[in-house]
């Protein structure tokens, strides 16, 4: 696979990974009372950066040269735009005390994002019946306590497996489409 094709595939993923967050935790603050903010965009994140993972592996099966960036990059996703969002404050605050803040940010993200990756084994796509059990893991992390209904009721209400799904296969099938040459 080519340099120009690699960096295709690493875009149209990345793309799909922040609007898809983007998406699914807009969904999540507008209807869950009480759900707080950074929780919710830090484990979506890496949640939908996971699976993304998971999806483009699976599609780059014909072209194993290029899975492993690509993977790699997804993967890391979570620390770019942590770094990208503390650049952007650091330079607009001029504050060194954001360093040490990202330290902070660093370890949470690793524990979320080692939770994701045990859920969503390696070298398998998350089809639906997988991603309806571990959203509901996911409902349940990112949910205040003492709500009234469950966090798969929750999950099933706001109909967030589907735009994830639906990502997913965009990612398996465009990654597919590229490792063959087309």
């Amino acid at each position: 696979m080519s340099s120009d094709l690699l960096g295709h595939v690493i875009a149209f993923s990345s793309l799909g990974v922040l609007s898809v967050t983007q998406e699914l935790a807009g969904a999540v603050l507008s209807d869950v009372e009480g759900a707080e903010p950074d929780l919710v965009a830090e484990e979506t994140l890496c949640l939908v950066a996971t699976t993304t993972a998971r999806a483009a592996a699976v599609g780059l099966r014909a072209a194993p040269e290029a899975g492993d960036p690509v993977v790699d990059v997804l993967e890391n996703l979570p620390y770019v735009y942590r770094d990208y969002l503390l650049g952007g404050e650091l330079l607009d605050r001029s504050d060194p005390s954001i360093a040490d803040a990202a330290d902070d940010v660093f370890r949470r993200l690793e524990r979320k994002h080692e939770f994701y990756r045990v859920h969503f084994p390696e070298n398998q796509f998350p089809g639906e019946k997988v991603l309806t059990e571990k959203m509901a893991l996911w409902m349940g992390r990112i949910s205040p306590p003492k709500l009234p209904e469950m966090p798969s009721e929750r999950l099933r209400k706001l109909e967030l497996v589907a735009p994830l799904l639906t990502h997913l296969k965009l990612v398996l099938a465009y990654c597919r489409k590229s490792s063959n040459g087309s």
